[in-house]
């Protein structure tokens, strides 16, 4: 192992905090052990090869899955207990972009994104529209707000999906292969979008992603699963400059 990740208990002032991790299904153990913790308004990419765990851990991470061992703080909600009036509280402070965006095929742009502000605030019809305007604006798809989701790319699926998760102004964005399946040029600007919620937001982000160029372009810091465990947790430096076999097959790979 590169780097031992930290082992001391969970700081609930972390936006994030994980401490012995498991989960199984059936006789397959895919996460045995795992503990970190988040740097609020850091982005931290997860990496590994497929089958490793790492969309489960994001689903664990927001309560979709639960844990079979071990123990997660949400943004000081210890959600591996938590009723479900508290985790519905703990997912409020929490945007989530799907790996194919999850957007309702029935419904318009505009009213994908209005979705949340409908069922959990108080605002009139012309504040949810402007929120609206102002959400789809912030990633570049203001001028289309009546097409539907069939009607448009799949990159800029992910951008009306992404003004979706920040509905609600959350603290924390997770996403899952957010430039999976897109062309260089998309994916970069999606890679942007990222970095601005960071500078501009301040916003904690946790990436899992297979694309490294992406990984260098946005992180803070990487961590690397393998075999349940984590192999490695680190800067981008430091995994550039790693002699494990797994993770130097990633840099060249990429190259």
């Amino acid at each position: 192992m590169e780097q031992l990740p930290n082992t001391e208990a969970p700081n609930t002032e972390a936006p994030i905090a994980v401490a012995g991790l498991c989960k199984s299904f059936g006789a397959q153990t895919v996460l045995d052990g795992i503990t970190f913790q988040l740097v609020a308004g850091d982005v931290t990419c997860v990496l590994g090869r497929s089958g490793t765990g790492k969309s489960v851990l994001l689903k664990m991470l927001i309560g979709l899955e639960p844990a079979g061992a071990g123990s997660i703080r949400l943004e000081g909600y210890d959600i591996s207990s938590a009723s479900l009036q508290e985790l519905n509280e703990a997912r409020k402070k929490v945007g989530f972009l799907f790996q194919q965006a999850a957007l309702y095929d029935s419904m318009t742009i505009a009213d994908n994104v209005a979705f949340p502000l409908r069922r959990h605030t108080r605002l009139s019809g012309s504040e949810r529209s402007h929120r609206v305007h102002q959400l789809l604006g912030s990633v570049g798809m203001n001028g289309d707000p009546d097409k539907m989701p069939s009607e448009i790319s799949g990159g800029m699926r992910k951008r009306v999906g992404l003004a979706r998760a920040l509905a609600l102004e959350p603290t924390v964005v997770m996403f899952d292969e957010p430039t999976a399946g897109l062309d260089p040029i998309t994916a970069a600007e999606i890679a942007k979008l990222i970095v601005e919620l960071r500078d501009r937001r301040h916003i904690t982000c946790i990436v899992v992603t297979h694309d490294l160029h992406t990984a260098r372009t946005i992180a803070d810091r990487i961590i690397v699963l393998d075999g349940g465990r984590i192999l490695f947790d680190g800067t981008c430096a430091g995994f550039a400059e790693s002699h494990d076999p797994l993770i130097v097959q990633f840099v060249e790979d990429a190259a």
